[in-house]
């Protein structure tokens, strides 16, 4: 007779096989004594398998992943699940209630962990989420948007040296996967130094809901649990087309100040020299372009045709083989509303 699975336990919570439950931690109080706290919901199968961690609002006014966990909480492929899932949709409480990308105290969270019992706020919410959710996982993936302002076309950055990393990046199969320097203090980092497989899913822009990109990261979710072995796996007639690996990135920056007029779009192909858009006085009177630095597809763009000299305004990610990319992007992108998985 097989041996049934112990419980999964979180902060006294025992969440037994083939249950899923709501445990909320407690991280601070307001000012008014009103308790806070950070809501995971655990899925716990009824055969073993990976533990995946799904974080979203780590910048609390990235919201689309919020969404896109609720959505995945909602999938009836859940009742077949191996292994256990541990989402939090909401990491920084206070960042969403404020409608803003930092804490109270105006720290990043995603530059404080894994935290400190005795820090500041934000190293005590990262140290909460790092020992309770974190620790536990053996997987993770980190959902994310462009800042105020700025979008960024649905792409996953993970330490692509790492075979694990790799695997669950093509499985995720987003249009456009960066091997990507990690950060101090970032979420990633401190995954990568447990030895967690880790993905950053990026896509859309601060205080917007884009159903585009919360749908890629759906189905981007789904296909890596697939890859890990927690859903079943479905026959299909093609192979999935493979998303783009990036060799490099640079942001190109405004050389003068005034109102930016955007001539591409996210996921175009571009050219050397190519202009991505014009910078002119309110009475245009003068005009300074905006080249491309190298062949590339625009990755990331802002939104706010007000800008002054410095500000970043085109993400241009350089590829082997523009024309190609170009079309496995549109491909990709263009399959949002199906799960290719």
């Amino acid at each position: 007779m097989a041996r049934r699975r112990p419980p999964f336990v979180l902060d006294g919570a025992s969440v037994q096989p083939g249950e899923r439950q709501t445990v909320q931690l407690d991280v601070a109080q307001l000012y008014t004594h009103t308790p806070v706290g950070m809501p995971v919901h655990v899925v716990h199968g009824r055969r073993d398998g990976p533990r995946l961690c799904l974080s979203a609002a780590v910048h609390g006014d990235e919201i689309n992943g919020i969404e896109i966990i609720r959505r995945v909480l909602a999938l009836p492929q859940l009742r077949r699940m191996r292994g256990t899932l541990l989402a939090v949709p909401i990491v920084n409480v206070f960042g969403v209630l404020a409608r803003t990308r930092y804490l109270p105290d105006r720290r990043d969270l995603n530059r404080s962990f894994p935290g400190s019992p005795k820090g500041s706020l934000a190293a005590r919410l990262a140290h909460l989420f790092t020992g309770q959710v974190l620790d536990r996982a053996s997987h993770a993936i980190d959902l994310h948007t462009g800042t105020a302002h700025r979008a960024n076309l649905p792409q996953v950055r993970a330490n692509l040296d790492d075979p694990q990393a790799l695997a669950m990046a093509q499985a995720f199969c987003s249009p456009v996967i960066i091997n990507s320097d990690l950060r101090d203090g970032s979420l990633r980092h401190a995954a990568d130094e447990r030895g967690i497989p880790v993905l950053l899913y990026e896509g859309g822009e601060a205080l917007r809901f884009d159903e585009h990109c919360i749908r890629l990261g759906v189905r981007g979710i789904v296909g890596a649990m697939r890859g890990l072995g927690m859903l079943p796996r479905v026959k299909r007639k093609y192979a999935p087309q493979q998303p783009v690996q990036v060799e490099s990135t640079r942001w190109v920056r405004a050389e003068s100040s005034g109102i930016l007029r955007t001539t591409v779009q996210l996921g175009q192909r571009v050219r050397e020299g190519e202009r991505l858009g014009l910078i002119s006085d309110p009475f245009g009177e003068s005009e300074t372009e905006m080249p491309a630095a190298f062949d590339g597809i625009v990755i990331g763009r802002t939104n706010l045709p007000l800008v002054h000299e410095g500000d970043a305004l085109f993400h241009v990610a350089r590829v082997r083989h523009p024309a190609r990319a170009s079309a496995v992007v549109e491909e990709l992108t263009g399959a949002d509303g199906a799960d290719p998985h």
